[in-house]
């Protein structure tokens, strides 16, 4: 779900990503009724994609995430909790890229939605000016 988020709104120098705590990371939009069975879970397979790892101490993560070499552990790990995550959104998977995409757009539309008068209200109201003594003439 990140990863289609990060493509969707990052900005790109040349080919490469440009990542922005700001523009993706803070406004990656994570359902906010997520149960205790469903974190337990993501956690879970999150663990299990660290352990992955630590089968392949002499790798550097560039030869883990290589798509050509990736070992089947770790692809596997990850599937599975891409498929936690997507848990979390919704019971049935998504398709398509485009479908996760409308799905994260949609619900981070909402929260903005949510979000605007909270933000209009955290705003400082003008401050008086005062104004100056009148002058005796």
């Amino acid at each position: 779900m990140h990863m289609a988020w990060m493509r969707a709104v990052c900005g790109r120098l040349k080919s490469d990503y440009r990542y922005s705590n700001n523009l993706v990371y803070n406004n990656f939009p994570f359902p906010e009724a997520v149960t205790e069975k469903q974190r337990a879970k993501v956690e879970e397979k999150a663990q299990a994609v660290l352990s992955a790892r630590e089968l392949f101490t002499g790798s550097t993560l560039a030869d883990l995430y290589d798509p050509l070499s990736m070992p089947k552990e770790l692809l596997k790990a990850h599937r599975e909790l891409d498929e936690a995550v997507d848990a979390c959104y919704r019971r049935s998977p998504f398709k398509t890229e485009l479908e996760r995409l409308e799905y994260l757009f949609e619900l981070y539309a909402k929260y903005a939605e949510y979000a605007e008068p909270l933000y209009h209200a955290m705003e400082q109201k003008p401050k008086r000016t005062r104004h100056p003594k009148q002058q005796k003439e």
